[in-house]
């Protein structure tokens, strides 16, 4: 029995591709032929972490492989092949139907298509052909064509910043400094430094035979992506093609946002692999409280104080605000909990469509110390309450 490929990995059977891949690459670095020149446990040990990756970073072999192990080896990932030895096996295992003649097992069951059960069964449990070929065809592992690793897109990256109410209502501007991996420009993003040479491990010709005994396998050389060549690594990245770099930008954030809300800076994250477009960066907001006004959606609240002349009699007051300061008309007679909307006066809507309000609660002041002449004010005061104020209340 082969070793199992998420052992050779280091992996377990649950991890994720970058997990794979991020194991592979640090097991390649250590293992790769030209690393440990003349070493040959390491090359054979570069050649199984290799296959094993060859797999595990195919999605349909990976789950082939999950499914029948070895032996998704030795039926060359054929889905066609795998569905028939699922039937063989269902049927087997059911009691169907199955005789013995010349030496030969032979099966009174369809399958369809032109897959021959037999030769599966021979694929499995021994019998294959020699001779240096894929008994399986199709070019097992490396398929129709060989091509070096194809570019791919860096990941999405998220910062933090924190402002206050007031510059969520009106926007802002942050200068952040922000630390992700960049393309190496020694290589610009290659991993490489100078002209290919002749891989080592397939010789140079891109391919490379896998398996074992009469279970042999041609596929694409891992080790050159199928190019017959190994460039030297870039001494700078280590053959990452990126390195991890401080950078500052200036982001606007808009009017309107939240806690939560996430401003998107295209191109700004991480660099992308073997010359890949970079991720984008996402600027995450946290809104600090204000200590007089909340927010509710779009709409603010803050408490406004008036004294009792102006809550009894109605007054003009000046009122602070975001855009400024507004006058305010308190109607006459008006009590401590009332609330004046100043329409407009809230957030901007983040998707556009205006504003929200900006609602004044009153909170009648009485004052704290009182002469004699205020004294006698509130005691004539109190005659203008002709009944109980709190013969409503009710437990």
């Amino acid at each position: 029995m082969a070793e199992d490929f998420y052992q050779l990995l280091g992996v377990a059977k649950t991890a994720s591709d970058d997990e794979i891949k991020k194991a592979y690459r640090k097991l390649a670095r250590k293992y790769h032929p030209d690393v440990n020149p003349g070493n040959k446990q390491a090359e054979e040990k570069f050649k199984q972490i290799s296959s094993a990756f060859e797999v595990l970073s195919d999605e349909k072999k990976r789950k082939l492989y999950d499914e029948f192990g070895e032996d998704a080896i030795k039926l060359g990932f054929d889905e066609k092949k795998a569905q028939a030895f699922r039937m063989y096996r269902q049927q087997a295992q059911a009691g169907g139907g199955a005789g013995s003649g010349g030496g030969r097992t032979n099966f009174n069951f369809d399958f369809g298509g032109d897959v021959d059960i037999n030769d599966i069964l021979r694929d499995i449990f021994g019998g294959a052909a020699a001779g240096g070929g894929s008994p399986f065809g199709g070019g097992g592992f490396g398929g129709a064509r060989a091509r070096a690793p194809a570019p791919t897109r860096g990941e999405d990256l998220t910062t933090r910043v924190q402002i206050s109410l007031k510059e969520a209502v009106q926007g802002t501007e942050r200068a952040l400094s922000v630390s992700r991996p960049s393309r190496c420009q020694r290589c610009n993003g290659k991993g490489t430094a100078g002209p290919p040479i002749p891989c080592t491990v397939c010789k140079g010709t891109g391919q490379v035979q896998v398996g074992r005994g009469n279970l042999r396998m041609s596929g694409r050389c891992n080790a050159c992506g199928g190019t017959g060549g190994v460039a030297p690594t870039c001494p700078e990245c280590g053959g990452e093609g990126v390195v991890e770099e401080a950078t500052r930008l200036t982001v606007k954030i808009p009017p309107g946002v939240h806690t939560g809300s996430q401003v998107r800076l295209t191109g700004q994250g991480a660099a992308g692999e073997q010359g890949g477009p970079a991720g984008d960066l996402f600027i995450e907001t946290e809104v600090l409280d204000h200590p007089s006004i909340e927010r509710d959606g779009d709409d603010l609240y803050m408490d406004l104080p008036v004294t009792v002349p102006e809550a009894a009699l109605g007054a003009e007051v000046r009122v602070p605000t975001f855009d400024g300061e507004v006058t305010l008309s308190v109607p006459k007679n008006s009590q401590s909990g009332r609330k004046l909307r100043l329409k407009g006066r809230g957030v901007p809507k983040l998707k556009g469509g205006g504003r929200g309000d900006l609602y004044l609660v009153l909170k009648v002041m009485v004052p704290e110390t009182t002469t004699a002449e205020a004294r006698a004010a509130v005691e004539t005061l109190k005659n203008a309450y002709p009944t109980d104020v709190r013969a409503e209340i009710r437990v």
